[in-house]
């Protein structure tokens, strides 16, 4: 994440998998990992860094459960639509880019 974040870009599930070498289950493996970040992040007053995984299917979003997650920690609004989707990822991401993670 610190590499996409350096570069200003965002990565895939199946790149950061390949690149961690997770073990089945990967996903939820990665999925539990993220979640532990963005709770951190949250806590801390962060953007959420795991904004910076997407979906490969070519939407350029995160999975559905990163705006649950987002939601419930109180980063994003619950329920959004399409379009609230979109734009809430545009500014998480320009937030991240901004942000200097002391970890990073």
């Amino acid at each position: 994440l610190a590499a996409a974040h350096a570069r200003r870009g965002t990565l895939t599930y199946r790149q950061l998998i390949e690149r961690l070498a997770l073990p089945s289950p990967a996903l939820a493996l990665l999925t539990a990992a993220l979640e532990r970040l963005a709770a951190r992040d949250a806590g801390a007053g962060r953007p959420l860094r795991a904004a910076l995984v997407v979906s490969q299917a070519g939407s350029g979003l995160p999975r559905p459960g990163v705006f649950q997650c987002a939601a419930a920690l109180g980063a994003c609004a619950h329920g959004l639509d399409a379009a609230g989707i979109r734009d809430w990822h545009a500014a998480e991401l320009a937030r991240v880019f901004a942000w200097a993670y002391p970890d990073a």
